[in-house]
């Protein structure tokens, strides 16, 4: 009888289980504690994966038994019940290829999901605010929280950036499908004579690094200033200067907060995503030098989009990395994203296989 053991390397992952069980056992293991916290979180997840799969298996010995038996003599009640086994196990087998697809280093880890529309005025602003709607949707329909860190409001509609801290389930690893450029094809509601306009907005994701990553920041390379906190339609407007604005002089960037009512916390929550900014930084910038060894090229720059949404003259959102594409455009704009998230990490895998 065929088993799952082709598809998934079962056997790597019972000799990291028995690995991970026997350094436990060491009599040092306690002695560097983030250490063992971080080796007791990787048996949990081997442990959880190796039960999943067993699971799987014994699903699919059970459908092949009921198979034999509907072999030996037509039974239509035996060949429904089956036909439900079957539908479940395939859902289960590409939930569980799935769960393996997100299993890179910081996919567990929550995300940092920034808005920036391009060029382009109340269009790109609107559009901005559209992908806030969606990916606020998207988050709805698969029991993620976002948590606003800070709101700037459009000149006249949609926003001028939006950054957002995305909680729940390896949501790093399935939002970082989404960082590039997006997009938008449709009659502007803007335009007087009823023109057609493109707009772009840029997505930036960044996982939410925990205690176990080390960033040193050098203090003096910092500058820090305050201001008043706004947020959409009035909300979170203090009277005191409580936002916190963080520019890393070396390098530019700019981390900003206006969530909290305390200017403490707000400090604190621009300092952790600077390091996250950072630490990002720094294994793009390695693994841009692994692609330059392999003669390898990517673009990034802002009009190489990654995906294209087309509301005129027809209907069609695209993802241009993966080829992926629906003609269903107000399904993924009220956040239907799953299949492109699921295409795009097939297609990383392959791509990092090549």
């Amino acid at each position: 009888m065929k088993k799952l053991g082709g598809l998934f390397d079962i056997e790597k992952l019972e000799a990291d289980v028995a690995e991970l069980e026997a350094k436990m056992l060491k009599e040092d293991f306690w002695d560097d504690n983030q250490s063992a916290q971080a080796s007791i979180q990787e048996l949990n997840k081997c442990k959880l994966e190796k039960e999943s799969f067993y699971q799987l298996e014994e699903g699919l010995d059970d459908v092949m038994i009921g198979l034999e038996l509907l072999e030996e003599g037509k039974d239509l009640e035996l060949q429904k019940e089956l036909e439900t086994k079957l539908d479940l196990l395939n859902s289960q087998i590409n939930e569980y290829q799935l769960s393996l697809l997100l299993s890179g280093e910081h996919d567990h880890l929550n995300a940092i999901l920034e808005i920036h529309p391009g060029a382009g005025g109340t269009e790109s602003q609107d559009w901005g605010e559209m992908l806030l709607r969606m990916y606020e949707r998207w988050a709805s329909h698969n029991g993620y929280s976002i948590t606003v860190i800070d709101y700037q409001n459009g000149d006249e509609a949609g926003i001028k950036s939006v950054t957002l801290e995305v909680s729940g389930y390896k949501t790093y690893g399935h939002l970082k499908s989404e960082k590039g450029v997006h997009r938008l094809i449709r009659i502007s509601p803007f335009d007087s004579n009823a023109r057609r306009h493109t707009s772009f907005c840029s997505i930036d994701v960044t996982p939410m690094i925990d205690d176990s990553v080390e960033v040193e920041v050098n203090p003096e390379d910092l500058r820090i200033d305050t201001f008043r906190a706004s947020g959409a339609g009035g909300q979170h407007i203090n009277k005191t200067s409580s936002a916190v604005r963080i520019t890393h002089l070396p390098t530019g960037i700019v981390t900003q907060s206006q969530s909290n009512r305390s200017q403490i916390q707000n400090k604190e929550q621009a300092m952790s995503l600077l390091k996250a900014k950072l630490y990002q930084k720094e294994v793009e910038e390695k693994e841009a030098e692994l692609q330059a060894i392999k003669g390898e090229q990517k673009d990034n720059a802002w009009g190489s989009q990654i995906r294209s949404y087309v509301f005129h003259p027809y209907s069609m959102v695209k993802d241009h990395r993966t080829n992926y594409e629906t003609g269903n455009i107000d399904a993924v704009m009220d956040g239907e994203l799953n299949p492109f998230i699921d295409a795009y990490l097939t297609w990383s895998i392959q791509e990092h296989n090549q």
